[in-house]
């Protein structure tokens, strides 16, 4: 399977709700990443956990998708660009949009790093 597959399945897996499935089947236990803010997490459980978070704050997407994706297979890369419109249990709603570089070794992600802008 091609990294552009593998990504593809990913985004497939989120796009139907399977964020946590899909974070336990495609990253790996020493996985970083890097947000836009220029936080840096490492490993998977400090990862896990900010997902985790993340998805209890929510309380409905309303839409989302994926604009793009792209690979370089012989560097183990691949790119995304996606979107979501969610509202949260404070009561807020965001339509966030993110471009997503992943490195991968084998079947599993060991870095990525986010670049967006949250509407203020």
């Amino acid at each position: 399977m091609s990294y552009l597959e593998k990504e593809q399945e990913l985004q497939s897996m989120m796009g139907q709700g399977q964020m946590l499935e899909a974070f336990e089947k495609f990253y790996a236990e020493n996985v970083v990443m890097h947000e836009a803010t220029g936080e840096i997490f490492e490993g998977k459980d400090a990862n896990r956990k900010r997902e985790e978070e993340w998805m209890a704050g929510m309380s409905e997407i309303h839409d989302g998708g994926v604009k793009a994706i792209t690979s370089n297979e012989n560097e183990g890369t691949t790119m995304t660009e996606s979107w979501i419109d969610v509202s949260f249990k404070d009561g807020s709603r965001m339509k966030m949009e993110e471009v997503s570089s992943k490195k991968w070794e084998g079947d599993q992600i060991v870095h990525e790093r986010f670049y967006y802008n949250i509407p203020g």
